[in-house]
């Protein structure tokens, strides 16, 4: 059963140097994006990441620094990059926390100024947990009948979660097939920002959800402590949470 698109829907996996997604680097990107008229096309690469590989994220997905010592930097990418996913669609597999965060940390950081304004994400794995519970691997045995060639390549790993959505569409009367409604329904909690720092209350109004102002609006935090808002500039928080903070801080002083 095939999805219903209105625009393209790019499904995309990034392995990378680790999990924080401030400080790690991308070392291989895989893009499958599939277009309304049921076109396909895909695109893999590996990047040189900058910076050195751990050996523990090695033992993971295979790629060591010799492997990408001559492949092209993130940044030399990222204008490629961003024109394959531009005006469409994200999903992955545990995409909403982790891929998504990290490559718009690295988009920004080449100086490519993404957002999702006007997309929305669907995240397979949460389709899958709320059904079923269970890994990548178990997903694409449970919803396809195969065993996983090459998991935590991401090419490898970009392709399963496209097959896995689509039996998960088959398999499931009750599942949207449309990408707004779908993501709506992988959507755990209302993040203004990728990393979750930043949510939206009942009343659709912006809250911090950490630290002494958990729960409080953020209007309200940037105006009774205007010192805040330099603090987290100048902390270890994502650059897509800075940019999100410093747009809510000019719309407030606009509105003055």
């Amino acid at each position: 059963m095939e999805l219903t698109l209105t625009k393209p829907i790019c499904f995309f996996d990034l392995e990378t140097t680790g999990i924080d997604i401030c400080k790690d680097r991308i070392v291989e990107i895989s893009i499958f994006k599939v277009f309304p008229n049921g076109n396909k096309e895909s695109k893999t690469w590996l990047v040189n990441p900058t910076i050195m590989i751990p050996a523990e994220s090695t033992a993971v997905h295979g790629i060591t620094n010799e492997k990408v010592a001559n492949e092209p930097t993130f940044k030399e990418l990222a204008s490629t990059v961003h024109q394959m996913i531009k005006d469409s669609d994200l999903a992955g597999f545990n995409s909403d926390r982790f891929d998504i965060p990290l490559l718009a940390e690295e988009l920004l950081r080449a100086g490519v100024d993404f957002d999702m304004k006007n997309e929305v994400s669907v995240d397979i794995q949460t389709i899958f947990h709320k059904k079923e519970e269970r890994t990548l691997s178990a997903a694409y045995k449970f919803y396809c009948g195969q065993s996983l060639e090459n998991a935590h390549s991401a090419e490898a790993d970009t392709m399963a979660t496209y097959e896995i959505l689509k039996a998960q569409l088959e398999r499931y009367e009750d599942l949207p097939h449309d990408m707004k409604s779908l993501s709506q329904f992988t959507t755990r909690k209302k993040s203004v920002d990728f990393a979750g720092f930043i949510a939206l209350d009942k009343e659709n109004q912006e809250i911090f959800t950490f630290g002494k102002h958990k729960g409080a609006k953020v209007e309200k935090v940037l105006e009774t402590e205007p010192g805040y808002f330099g603090w987290i500039q100048n902390a270890d928080f994502p650059l897509y949470t800075k940019k999100v903070l410093t747009a809510i801080k000019l719309r407030k002083l606009n509105t003055k």
